[in-house]
């Protein structure tokens, strides 16, 4: 169900507060909440994740992307999760996309190669095409 991008990060469709012990006993150090509440009726709420996560001796954070786009805000604050992690990370949204472009924006940011990031996430079966003049974009800049 997680799907490794690197060594830092893998992503992950919509979790529940079980598979927040499964992600531990992977190693996991954080969870990252990338869906809004309420995207779906029936989904767990991000307090739910964040208990289960605390509960775990995991730290969590909450980065909701909408479907309105990615913000620079939303980058920085990844890079700072990541950061602060001490560890692997578990991004999760509805599918695992949005987790993935975030983390393809925030490495792009910080100067990752756009070729390597949409290798490493085709692997993990995700396209970040619609994404890749912003990789390229933010590449530049880094």
């Amino acid at each position: 169900m997680f799907r490794r991008l690197d060594d830092a990060i893998a992503v992950s469709p919509q979790i529940t507060a079980e598979q927040v012990a499964a992600a531990a006993a992977q190693g996991v150090t954080m969870i990252i909440n990338n869906r809004p509440d309420g995207e779906d009726p029936g989904q767990p709420t991000g307090a739910e994740i964040e208990a289960a996560a605390l509960a775990a001796g995991l730290a969590y954070r909450a980065i909701p992307v909408t479907h309105a786009g990615f913000s620079a805000n939303q980058l920085d604050e990844m890079n700072a999760a990541l950061d602060a992690a001490g560890g692997p990370v578990l991004a999760y949204c509805r599918s695992g996309t949005r987790s993935t472009y975030l983390w393809a924006l925030a490495s792009a940011q910080r100067g990752g190669a756009p070729d390597s990031l949409t290798e490493t996430a085709a692997e993990a079966g995700y396209d970040l095409g619609s994404i890749r003049p912003m990789l390229d974009a933010l590449s530049a800049r880094a």
